[in-house]
This record gives structure tokens, sequence and C-alpha cells, in this order.
């Protein structure tokens, strides 16, 4: 495939990119699901979807992420203003345990993990959120959500403006909703949005829809979104989070990738991404990916007893 990762696309070129950006995902979600219903028996057949699918991954990558790094597309200041070594991964990592009966989930940057924290915006619409995201072939199944379409991420989230794991007290110090700033991870199912510009949003669905299912820990908003409250760890270059086998449903054959981003909050109103309606959480600007191209290539590391 022709290497691409120094071609500028100019912003009329924009639209028709997108367009078949989000072809290609809704495709791939479509197939992969299929195929995930149809049982082990035809796992052969679905590698071999993976391995045809895996050219459109490549321009799909492009679209979200290479243009990021080109420069070609107009993002916000907040946006920018992140994009330092503390966002730039290394290498991504999940290891097994069976001792622990535990999963450690690890991203290695160029910077100091954990250091850059948002800068508070003052109210909730406009929130910034900066994030260390672990996109997963895990159905949403497995951590207590419903069969939904979408991508399943382990998120490490920080953001100052708000609190949304009111189970958890991370700072320890018997308050338990003024830790948004601590590192913090959630689940989330994750969709092709064109209208933000990292490519991505956070599910969403009506309030009132009785057939939504969340884990008990959620934090009670209209996403498909959980607090599962994991421990996590900042240590000098790398950030880690240990995940309980049974908090996954003991799945260990899935696949994953790294990211690092810049999201914000939208509760309506104005907004400087644009104008309409826009998601209530978006990924706005990209910062890194592991693999390069957002394949998920990555499975897990068993360790022995």
């Amino acid at each position: 495939m022709k290497n691409l990762s120094n071609t500028t696309i100019q912003p009329s070129g924009l639209k028709e990119c997108s367009a078949y950006f989000m072809a290609t995902v809704k495709g791939i979600v479509s197939i992969n699901s299929y195929w995930r219903s149809k049982g082990s028996a035809l796992a052969n057949h679905r590698a071999y979807l993976k391995a045809r699918f895996q050219s459109q991954i490549c321009l799909f990558a492009l679209f979200t992420f290479g243009l990021f790094n080109a420069g070609t597309l107009i993002a916000c200041d907040n946006c920018t203003d992140y994009n330092n070594d503390d966002f730039q991964i290394r290498k991504v990592q999940v290891t097994h345990h069976p001792y622990f009966a535990a999963t450690v989930w690890e991203m290695e940057v160029r910077g100091q993990a954990g250091n850059t924290i948002p800068k508070p915006a003052g109210q909730l619409h406009g929130a910034p959120v900066l994030g260390y995201v672990f996109p997963t072939t895990l159905c949403p199944t497995s951590v207590g959500f419903d069969k939904t379409e979408g991508i399943l991420a382990l998120a490490l989230a920080s953001h100052p403006d708000f609190d949304d794991t009111p189970l958890w007290d991370e700072s320890g110090d018997g308050n338990y909703d003024n830790d948004g700033a601590i590192w913090h991870p959630h689940w989330v199912v994750l969709i092709s949005d064109e209208r933000v510009e990292g490519g991505f949003s956070v599910k969403e669905f009506m309030a009132d829809d009785q057939s939504v299912v969340l884990p008990p820990t959620n934090p009670g908003m209209p996403m498909y979104m959980d607090s599962p409250g994991f421990q996590i760890i900042t240590d000098r270059r790398t950030i880690r989070v240990v995940v309980p086998d049974f908090r996954i449903r003991h799945n260990l054959d899935f696949q994953y990738d790294g990211v690092t981003c810049y999201m914000e909050v939208n509760t309506g109103g104005e907004s400087s991404h644009g104008d309409g309606e826009m998601p209530m959480l978006g990924v706005y600007s990209v910062f890194s990916v592991a693999s390069g191209d957002l394949s998920l290539p990555y499975t897990i590391k068993k360790r022995r007893r």
C-alpha cells in the first residue's frame, strides 16, 4: 500500500474522505458483529474478513489520525494545548497475571504519564477531558452493557470540572464528588461520529429507553459509560490500570490498541466546534496511536503462575 503519512489532504476533500471513512467503520462493525454471532466455528472466515478489511482500516486511520499530525484540520485551541510528550505513546501492553486473576493494562509514553491534566473550563458545558484509551475487540456485554453496536474501550480520564465516579473516592479525603481531575477509568462504547474532528463519540441513548442495559456502577448519564473504580497507577512514563478477570467475564482472548486524545463535553448551546447538535462527549483531537493505524493488533501477554 502507498505510504500516505506525508500526504496533505486539502479541506475541500475532507467531506468525501469522511464519508468513505464512516462507511468503512460501519461495515467493519456490522460484519464483525455478524460473525461473532455465528460462533467460533467460523473463526477462520472471520480472520479472512479481518485481513480483507485491513487496507480500509488504514484509510480510516489516515483520516482520523494522520490529518491531525499533518495539521491540515482546523482544531480548537484547547485541543492542541495538550499535544505534548505526556501523550506520545511508546508502547502498550496488557498482561494477565493468574496469581491475582487480573489483567494489568499499561501505556508507556515519551514524557511523564498522567502529568498533564486539563485546565478547568469552570462549567460542565465545554469541559475538557484528556484520555489514555484502550480500544478493544471485547463485546460490550463483557462489562455489563447490553449487546449494542460499537467499540468497547477502557478510557483512563481526567476532567477537573466534574466528578462522574459517585461510588469512588479516588483522593481518599472522604468527599466522593471532587475527584474528577484524578486519573480514573471508564468503560465506554465508541461510535463513528462525523460531527467531531476525532471521528468518534461516546454512544448516547434516550433517557427513557427501557431497552438499554448499563452496569450498576454507571454514573447515571444517558451514554454507554461505566465508572468501574479500578485502581490506576501513574509511574514515571507509564500509566497502568488493574482489571480483575471477573469484571470482563474472564474474556482473555481479545485484541486492543492504544490511543491518547482530547475530548470535550457538550450539554447544548453554543460550541467552538461548529454549528448544530454535537455529541455529549466527543473526541476532538487524537495525539497518538500505538499501532499507527488503529488496527487493534495487540494480544494479551499471559504469564504463568
